[in-house]
């Protein structure tokens, strides 16, 4: 069963690498990878009331997700169609590609640890879309912003999810934490930002305004309001999360709802067309329903490795193997640009006891690093890279051939800050 299963991963992760030239799309290939992993579990399982309550934990972690995309993606649509960008846009003046690049990339890693590396990567992304007309220069931003994402997520405790996982389980302190990883995750960054930098030339356009304000009605005053409610609401997430130790997904849900009732309000009294323009419902059309499609079977793809015990029976193998624990968790940082990160801590957490590794221990701030900044080195190995792939159609192969390598220099310039610290 075990090989069965991962044979079925290989296979389906190897042709989403080969999109472009097998022409089936990503989303209906994770699908059904996903679906067929579970299915080939629950056939060859003893068990199957135990698969069907693991598939339904499964699916209630993966659910919390989509909810928060979902919501997430929704609120930036608001905000774009409301112009509320232009607030940023219009001062974000320079056009030169590499000073762009390092602005744009230290915003990323910055807000990556206010908010999370995810509602960053969507955020950002929308904002490239005004600053960057050239497709080919975007991609190349875009690929930055994955990096700058899961670099600023992991010296934060609410920056990342796994970070957030050992912050939960007592594993790491939130000041200890910003302290220690700052600078690992600063190197993280610069390596690949300065090779890339010294690659760009010449300067950006930016894209010609779709509509004035004047003709859809939108007055300036209405054009802050939604940007502002929107950006603070975000914000605010981690902090609803915090206090009421809610999923983050009820965070971005209730901010959902604050900012519908919102645009309902300003719009009241203009005419039925007009308001419909603004309304959430038209913000979720433009969502691209697929990209959230292609996340969901990459996740149950993940749970199928998971609760078959594929990847608690790989952890356990590679610490019984490499006796260095430092070397262990580097490669279970390699392992999780190719898996998700999360399951990985999780099983750390359990092989792992607080007696013999109390809270700030090196173990548990390397591993939240690692498995934090290795995701990067892939595109589907971080839920920013994923967010990234779907809205900029970014192809695997593509950012293979582009940013793998930074991303890893930079992972291994990061982790030789932290041990030499």
């Amino acid at each position: 069963m075990f090989i069965l299963i991962t044979l079925v991963f290989v296979i389906g992760y190897s042709i989403i690498a080969f999109e472009q030239k097998i022409k089936i799309n990503k989303s209906a290939i994770a699908l059904f990878t996903g679906v067929l992993s579970w299915t080939i579990y629950s056939l060859l399982s003893s068990d199957i009331s135990h698969v069907n309550k693991q598939l339904t934990d499964n699916l209630g972690a993966i659910s919390g997700v989509l909810f928060f995309l979902l919501g997430a993606m929704t609120i930036v649509e608001l905000i774009d169609s409301h112009d509320g960008f232009e607030i940023l846009t219009s001062r974000i003046t320079q056009t030169d590609k590499r000073k762009l690049l390092w602005i744009v990339t230290f915003i990323t890693f910055f807000l990556s640890a206010i908010l999370d590396n995810l509602t960053t990567t969507i955020v950002v992304v929308s904002l490239l879309r005004k600053l960057i007309n050239n497709e080919k220069d975007r991609l190349l931003f875009t690929g930055m912003i994955v990096i700058a994402a899961n670099s600023g997520g992991v010296w934060s405790p609410i920056g990342d999810v796994t970070t957030t996982m050992l912050w939960i389980g007592g594993q790491i302190t939130t000041w200890n934490i910003i302290l220690r990883l700052f600078l690992p995750g600063l190197a993280c960054i610069l390596v690949p930002l300065t090779i890339m930098s010294m690659k760009l030339d010449g300067s950006v356009s930016k894209p010609n305004a779709s509509k004035s304000r004047n003709s859809s009605g939108l007055s300036i005053r209405h054009q802050k309001i939604v940007f502002f409610s929107g950006i603070l609401i975000l914000i605010l997430v981690p902090v609803f999360k915090s206090v009421t130790h809610l999923p983050p997904y009820m965070g971005i849900l209730l901010g959902l709802a604050i900012l519908w009732i919102i645009t309902e309000v300003i719009h009241v009294k203009k005419e039925e067309p007009v308001r419909n323009s603004f309304s959430v419902v038209q913000a979720l059309r433009k969502i691209d329903t697929a990209s959230i499609l292609f996340f969901l079977g990459i996740l149950i793809t993940i749970g199928a490795l998971e609760s078959s015990g594929i990847l608690i029976q790989f952890a356990n193998w590679l610490t019984k193997s490499v006796p260095n624990i430092s070397i262990v968790v580097i490669l279970l940082g390699l392992l999780s640009s190719i898996v998700d990160n999360v399951p990985l801590v999780a099983a750390t957490q359990g092989m792992y006891d607080l007696a013999q590794y109390p809270p700030d221990n090196y173990l548990w701030e390397f591993l939240a690093y690692c498995v934090g900044t290795g995701g990067s080195i892939l595109i589907i190995g971080s839920a920013a890279g994923v967010a990234a792939m779907g809205m900029e159609k970014i192809s695997f192969l593509w950012y293979l051939k582009r940013f793998s390598l930074l991303a890893l220099a930079g992972y291994l310039a990061g982790a030789m800050v932290y041990i030499l610290i």
